[in-house]
């Protein structure tokens, strides 16, 4: 791997860059807190060689929505709940507008 292949990841949102202490730092919150929403299955972070856990910015981003809700007072199962079905209806949402688009340029059906 080259240098210009290393810096080519940085802009990468899956490319696990972040140690668990440095994002526990970036979120505000504890390395348990992210411990315990991999344990909800929320994220599931990268292993480095020698185990240590390593988080993407979108892994951050998905943990930062979660610590949201808990700091409304939600516990950490719901809030990890919460935010899969928000992702998942936005994906939902996202399969229909491309329909929604397909159908547009299709035009409209034949009459019979």
């Amino acid at each position: 791997m080259t240098a210009d292949d290393s810096f080519g990841r940085l802009d990468d949102d899956d490319y696990p860059a972040y140690t668990m202490g440095r994002a526990a730092e970036m979120l505000g919150t504890t390395q348990g807190f992210l411990r315990a929403i991999g344990e909800a299955r929320l994220i599931t972070p990268l292993r480095s060689a020698g185990g240590h856990r390593r988080y993407s910015r979108y892994q951050l981003r998905i943990a930062a929505r979660a610590r949201e809700l808990v700091d409304q007072g939600i516990s950490i199962e719901a809030a990890c709940r919460i935010v899969i079905l928000e992702d998942q209806l936005e994906e939902a949402q996202r399969i229909n507008a491309e329909y929604r688009r397909s159908a547009e340029k299709a035009g409209p059906p034949p009459e019979n």
